[in-house]
């Protein structure tokens, strides 16, 4: 029987939200392809992590370990020499996963060192070995057919819901002869962003800034917002470029692609780029001054009103019912 490999990522030793997206993709590939679910663990050390995921069984029959100390810290040169031991090792006829920045550096690694043919941040699964994905960012969809013994593919998380665990346990086995070349990449550090906020691309309750927002202080009063939902604070590339908020907090298509449930865009214009990043969100709520903007057509709410007015005004509402 046919497999179909995903490779998902763990963070604090356990699996992380962001890859179940993935699993998701996967299991609809192996249904079209009438092929068996495998998933793959990459660590230094991730047989515990791995137990844990095949305990809860997602679907999968085997539930495959590559281990290797020079999996940690993630480079791609790495990864990718680990997946392609896996691939050739298990021998599946689709490898893939969510379209992470982890999984968006190592995967097209892996498939170019084997020769196969990759589907980049799938929309939808068509049918067997068909592929659905966005072009000009968004305005079209386009259709792709994958050749060959062997094809890889990125799923976008915005398009597909998380897997949910359950089903019979999976197997675990180790993938004997895991090499991970570096070729001469070193990290020499890791600057990690501490912050009580969930994850922009796993929180539930997105409120993002813009352009109109002016300068970096002003920023706080989305912040206010942020927290009082329980939410993550995102930006447009406009107000990344010019330096208000970090680069990582971007939304759109060279930024961060989300898709919670509430989405409150405040002094957006809505510019295609930015829309690609987020019009998968359930709820829309749109805040600007100019009722012309294309922010307008999307969104589910829209208040044309001022954010000076506007935001502390809904902060004050959401305040008093939450009290």
């Amino acid at each position: 029987m046919s497999k179909v490999l995903v490779v998902v990522e763990l963070g604090d030793g356990k699996l992380r939200a962001h890859s179940l997206p993935g699993i998701t993709a996967g299991q609809q590939v192996a249904a079209s392809l009438s092929a068996e679910l495998h998933l793959l663990v990459l660590g230094a050390s991730p047989q515990a992590a791995a137990e844990a995921i095949a305990a809860e069984g997602w679907g999968a029959k085997t539930v495959h370990v590559a281990a290797h100390a020079g999996l940690e810290p993630f480079t791609a040169e790495a990864w990718a020499d680990a997946i392609v031991v896996a691939a050739r090792a298990i021998g599946p006829t689709a490898i893939g996963g969510t379209a992470t920045s982890t999984l968006r550096d190592a995967l097209p690694r892996a498939a170019a060192l084997l020769g196969a043919p990759l589907a980049p941040e799938v929309t939808g699964v068509k049918g067997p070995r068909i592929f659905s994905r966005e072009v000009w960012a968004g305005r079209a969809l386009a259709e792709l057919a994958m050749e060959g013994d062997l094809f890889f593919f990125t799923a976008r998380a915005s398009e597909f819901a998380p897997a949910q665990p359950g089903g019979a346990a999976a197997s675990v086995a180790s993938v004997d002869g895991v090499a991970a070349n570096q070729r001469g990449v070193q990290v020499l550090s890791i600057e990690k962003t501490q912050s009580a906020r969930p994850a922009l691309t796993e929180a539930k309750v997105v409120v993002s800034g813009g352009r109109g927002m002016r300068e970096g202080a002003n920023f706080r009063v989305l912040e206010e917002l942020t927290d009082l939902l329980g939410g993550a604070l995102g930006a447009s590339r406009a107000a990344t470029d010019a330096g208000m908020v970090p680069a990582d907090l971007q939304v759109g298509q060279t930024g961060k692609v989300v898709a919670p449930n509430l989405y409150i865009a405040v002094a957006i214009s809505g510019a295609i780029q930015h829309l690609a990043g987020m019009k998968g969100s359930k709820v829309i709520v749109a805040i600007n001054k100019n009722g012309e903007e294309p922010i307008f057509q999307i969104a589910d709410y829209g208040l044309v009103a001022k954010w000076e007015d506007a935001v502390p005004r809904l902060t004050e509402l959401i305040r008093a019912r939450k009290g």
